[in-house]
């Protein structure tokens, strides 16, 4: 009786042990120079919860029970971190850089500008499965150089087959970080428009065009570091007409995958951009977009983004700085909708216009964490909630 008594605690605390939740943190850096390493995926395997390092090497998360991670950048080797070696508070490991160095340009008989066509249309046909991504939204305002409103929130998009996303918030904040009101003046993103950009890689639109050519120059090279993978790298010619945008795809020649991409804008071509005088324009001084895809067996989806712009807003008698950041961060993927109803479907432009809706503290599981500017302007939300 006594050996079942003893057998029954036994249990009892292992039991109560594993329902736990327990908060980690992991800090990313590279074996050799022990510098972090951003943009890290790490993956909790038995939640398959989606997380980021920040410029930090930092990820931040909670898990109840046990749960090996994957730790994944496209320049290192893959690490997977047993649960029993895990600790509480801030644990680091320490990948190893592949050394490729194959950053040599690739020939082919191929036109680049083919290749590009190819590589896209693939992409595309990958993406479109019907699925819904858990997405953590994040967005900065500032005026005239200021910090002046934030919100995030973790929503849905559910995509049907023809690729077409729709928005369903699960819980979001929205506040103004200056005393004064500056509700009119807010500019944010088309969350809709933008996923639907990233499914749909409109991005490169202007590229697939025939007279790109005329517009554009195309080189590929191998990857510096990760032999599985090209460079294409897509600058405006000198005698450019219209394109002022920089191209850089990393993509998978053999899968013919889009890994990961990056648009901007130089300020050498931004000057190119005749500046104007009449009000209500807006003149453009600087335009940014870097997006991140995930394939994993037979799923490919989006994994984070981040979108900059900044513009001179021309009034009457005053010209006003804005700047909007936005960022993407899916914390996990399924291939299994749900059902809803049509009046949960959100059909504003942005999370500005939503009212406020907190059940949880869903930001700490965010996949996202913030830099120490970040969390200072974050922390001081904290009152209001």
């Amino acid at each position: 009786m006594k050996k079942l008594l003893l057998l029954f605690v036994v249990l009892l605390n292992n039991v109560s042990v594993f329902a736990q939740s327990e908060e980690y943190s992991i800090l990313v850096k590279d074996i050799e120079t022990l510098q972090p390493v951003e943009n890290a995926t790490v993956v909790v395997l038995k939640t398959k919860q989606v997380l980021l390092t920040n410029e930090d090497g930092k990820v931040t998360f909670v898990l109840s029970g046990g749960s090996n991670v994957q730790v994944s950048e496209m320049n290192y080797e893959n690490l997977t971190i047993r649960w029993t070696s895990l600790k509480e508070n801030e644990f680091t490991v320490y990948l190893k850089n592949k050394k490729e160095n194959l950053d040599e340009v690739v020939v082919s008989k191929e036109n680049p500008q083919k290749i590009l066509q190819k590589i896209v249309s693939n992409s595309k046909d990958k993406i479109s499965i019907s699925h819904r991504l858990k997405v953590y939204v994040r967005e900065f305002f500032m005026l005239d150089n200021q910090y002046s409103y934030y919100n995030d929130g973790l929503v849905n998009f559910q995509f049907n087959k023809n690729n077409t996303p729709t928005l369903l918030v699960e819980q979001n904040r929205s506040y103004g970080l200056l005393e004064s009101d500056i509700s009119s003046d807010l500019r944010g993103y088309n969350l809709n428009d933008i996923m639907e950009n990233y499914s749909s890689f409109k991005y490169f639109d202007p590229l697939l065009d025939s007279k790109a050519k005329k517009e554009y120059d195309f080189t590929i090279k191998g990857h510096a570091k990760n032999k599985d993978y090209y460079v294409m790298s897509i600058y405006p010619l000198d005698k450019a007409k219209e394109a002022i945008d920089n191209f850089e795809i990393i993509y998978d020649p053999e899968k013919k995958l889009i890994v990961e991409f990056t648009v901007d804008i130089t300020p050498q071509n931004l000057d190119k951009i005749e500046e104007k005088t009449t009000v209500n324009v807006k003149n453009l001084t600087r335009s940014f977009v870097k997006v991140n895809y995930r394939f994993d067996g037979e799923d490919y989806y989006l994994l984070n983004s981040n979108e900059e712009i900044a513009y001179n807003l021309i009034l009457k008698e005053t010209v006003k700085k804005i700047q909007v950041r936005n960022s993407f961060t899916t914390t996990n993927f399924n291939r299994q909708n749900f059902t809803y109803s049509e009046s949960d479907v959100f059909k504003e432009k942005s999370l500005f216009n939503k009212k406020n809706k907190i059940l949880t503290n869903y930001w700490d599981i965010s996949g996202f964490t913030a830099t120490d500017e970040e969390k200072a302007i974050i922390a001081s939300l904290e009152f209001k909630l």
